[in-house]
């Protein structure tokens, strides 16, 4: 999850990055409005407005409200500088509270790029769904340039009726450029037992990542983790995606999988020659595991 977006130039008044590095933090809080009824009515009617009492931007993230209150608030980040630079040290923080539902996403892609002391840049992301509340956290890819060093962490804690859509796409390159090195670690928590915990890495320094075993000589690579209560009854059933799927497809289209964890949860990982192609899979992961 990835949302530290590169812009062209740094708008006045923002913060500039020092020598050693850019220190940011941002935070969202999304809280139900029960409109004085009880909270717990409220959660069960799918009534209410869910507002946004925290919405504090720091450094390279400025976030607006999108579209009128309703019982999804939304949120878009907003590139307010160019970041994730090496030694920047970046974080993002949502909370939604017991019965809330928000939907975030980005104005553009984040691009990873090398800084000024040689050090990895370092990005956390961290995301709390309380009981009966919904997040979607879509942001737009991470771009890893050539000679960037990025560390990414995105931490996920879920109460047991919580319910999330989570996307992750990382293009290894701009076009017609090597890409910089990237580590990845998605950790997700469900009453405070394990889902899902993976670390991935690609770049200079690791070995193979690029082999026929890893990406197969794809650029980019993508996840998206759906969690719903709703697969306790029914899980997702496994399904191919994109060139795996048969005949009718070919590699060139990227290919991926969507399987059932072990939990009320499914995860699709896909790989694809460009961002295009991977969203695709992506999103026809999404509608396979609406229909099942």
């Amino acid at each position: 999850m990835t949302l530290a977006l590169h812009t062209p130039a740094r708008p006045e008044g923002t913060l500039a990055p020092s020598a050693a590095g850019l220190r940011a933090t941002a935070r969202i809080l999304a809280r139900l409005d029960d409109g004085g009824t009880s909270r717990s009515s409220a959660v069960e009617s799918g009534g209410g407005i869910t507002r946004l009492p925290v919405l504090d931007g720091d450094g390279p993230f400025a976030l607006r409200r999108v579209g009128a209150p309703g019982r999804q608030a939304r949120v878009c980040v907003v590139g307010a500088m160019s970041a994730p630079l090496g030694g920047d040290r970046l974080g993002l923080e949502a909370t939604v509270e017991t019965g809330g539902a928000l939907h975030v996403t980005a104005a553009a892609a984040t691009v990873a790029l090398p800084g000024r002391t040689g050090e990895p840049a370092h990005y956390d992301v961290r995301l709390t769904v309380d009981d009966g509340a919904r997040l979607d956290w879509l942001p737009e890819p991470l771009i890893s340039a050539a000679g960037s060093d990025l560390r990414m962490t995105t931490t996920v804690e879920l109460a047991p009726t919580a319910r999330l859509v989570l996307r992750e796409e990382q293009v290894l390159g701009r076009s017609g450029e090597e890409t910089g090195a990237l580590r990845s670690r998605l950790t997700v928590r469900r009453a405070g037992r394990t889902l899902l915990d993976q670390e991935t890495a690609y770049g200079p320094g690791v070995p193979g990542w690029d082999g026929s075993a890893v990406l197969g000589g794809h650029r980019a690579v993508g996840q998206l983790l759906v969690v719903t209560p709703d697969f306790d009854d029914r899980p997702a059933d496994v399904q191919l995606l994109g060139g795996a799927a048969g005949e009718r497809s070919t590699a060139d289209e990227g290919q991926g999988v969507l399987a059932p964890l072990a939990g009320p949860a499914a995860l699709a990982t896909a790989v694809a020659p460009d961002a295009l192609r991977l969203r695709r899979l992506l999103d026809e992961a999404v509608r396979s595991a609406a229909a099942g």
